[in-house]
């Protein structure tokens, strides 16, 4: 990966902005292109009554991050929407930042398919979500 695809991804993603609820999570993007995938979240306000992470906002991050992937490889007149997605939760971060790594496992013509590890500050998985996109033409503009 080049610094040129990097900061073309970064600035792809900027523009386009991650959506109401990824930014009242507090998720932020760290590295983005087709091939890999990164963003943080904070533990703090994103926690069940108990203190644990709450599992659904594992998912957010996860879905976050594997649909814009989709949408960055779909391209330009395209549109990825989600068709399905599971997470198996392994460990419940307390504090700190979550970070997910997204990568595809498969990148077709009209279905993707993505995997994010999420992991806490010392690196320990937390949580393995994979998220499959289905492209389609975008819809027309008016």
């Amino acid at each position: 990966m080049t610094e040129t695809a990097t900061t073309a991804g970064l600035d792809w993603a900027a523009a386009r902005g991650m959506g109401a609820l990824a930014d009242k999570m507090g998720i932020e993007i760290l590295e983005f292109t087709v091939e890999r995938s990164v963003a943080t979240m904070p533990v703090e306000g994103n926690t069940q009554p108990v203190g644990l992470m709450h599992g659904g906002a594992y998912v957010v991050l996860g879905e976050s991050l594997g649909s814009m992937s989709a949408n960055l490889h779909a391209g330009p007149g395209r549109l990825a929407v989600g068709l399905d997605i599971n997470a198996t939760h392994t460990r419940s971060a307390t504090s700190g930042i979550v970070t997910g790594v997204c990568t595809p496992v498969h990148l077709g013509r009209t279905v993707t398919v993505h995997e994010i590890v999420v992991s806490d500050d010392q690196g320990r998985r937390c949580s393995t979500i994979r998220i499959t996109n289905v492209i389609k033409d975008a819809p027309a503009a008016g």
